[in-house]
């Protein structure tokens, strides 16, 4: 078997492997957090995990376009100031938790995106979240590391595998933002059937055509 095949068995597999109850359980808090007007704060572990992130975070964003009731969401970011190398590792550690800090409160929810569940960062940030009363979740790879014990909801890719971790990751966080994308498209497509309808035929459909002046005489 070629290599791309194996890859493709792989990537079935883990995806194969994912609990899409958990995603479901997933979908339903994020829908409670938009209509009780929570905060969304996402955090990744860079890699794979960040771009599957980003993919929700812009995916929810999109949704809440001229709508009523919006997603509240913020992308955390990793960087931190220049300073020594022992300083910028704990600061690197704590990165997510001091912006949960300036911006979290209870009831809001937080979700940890990591390729194995156990970057520090991400772990640091889901630990201060409940501390303070927030939902976790975690989406992650390799049985959820460290954060599946943590969280509210762990939805997990059962696998070790580093690129089919990655891919699946994205496939989870797509299931999640494309359930309310394609949501709003259908009842865009249903108004807009409904207008159409509404609208009826021409008032004039029966009335009798106009008689040639020129045929009259």
């Amino acid at each position: 078997m070629s290599y791309p095949a194996d890859y493709k068995a792989a990537l079935q597999d883990a995806i194969d492997g994912i609990d899409l109850s958990r995603v479901d359980e997933v979908i339903r808090i994020f829908e409670s957090a938009r209509s009780h007007g929570w905060r969304i704060f996402v955090c990744s572990d860079g890699g794979g995990a960040t771009a599957a992130a980003q993919l929700l975070c812009d995916a929810v964003k999109s949704v809440s376009f001229n709508q009523a009731e919006r997603f509240r969401v913020l992308e955390l970011n990793e960087e931190v100031p220049r300073s020594t190398k022992a300083s910028q590792e704990l600061a690197q550690e704590r990165s997510f938790v001091e912006q949960l800090k300036n911006f979290a409160e209870p009831g809001d929810l937080v979700v940890g995106v990591s390729l194995a569940g156990d970057s520090p960062s991400v772990v640091r940030a889901i630990e201060y979240a409940r501390w303070i009363g927030c939902n976790t979740i975690a989406i992650a790879g390799h049985c959820g590391g460290k954060l599946a014990a943590l969280v509210n909801v762990s939805v997990q890719v059962p696998t070790t595998h580093s690129g089919a971790v990655e891919d699946a990751l994205s496939v989870i966080c797509h299931m999640i933002g494309c359930h309310f994308l394609d949501a709003v498209a259908d009842g865009r497509r249903r108004e807009s059937g409904k207008q159409t309808v509404s609208d009826g035929p021409p008032s004039d459909i029966n009335a009798e055509p106009e008689s040639d002046d020129a045929s009259a005489v």
